[in-house]
């Protein structure tokens, strides 16, 4: 979890066109690009990555990856 964020930052956050620095919870400086790097990643394997936030209270990543189970004989 995280400290939050308004939605003009959320919608923008996984888009790499867009520079977004902001404190993190223990005041480190961040740049967005692990986020960007991330997404590239899930998208490959065929997941999704989004983030659900509440204003300075939290902010949560979720990532979704298709499970396929195949039986080898």
């Amino acid at each position: 979890m995280g400290i939050g964020m308004p939605s003009d930052v959320l919608n923008n956050l996984f888009n790499p066109n867009v520079n977004i620095t902001k404190v993190g919870t223990k005041n480190e400086k961040g740049s967005g690009l692990a986020l960007i790097l991330c997404k590239e990643f899930v998208e490959k394997h065929g997941g999704n990555i989004w983030t659900e936030s509440e204003p300075d209270k939290r902010s949560t990543f979720l990532l979704q990856f298709l499970l396929v189970y195949q039986k080898i004989s």
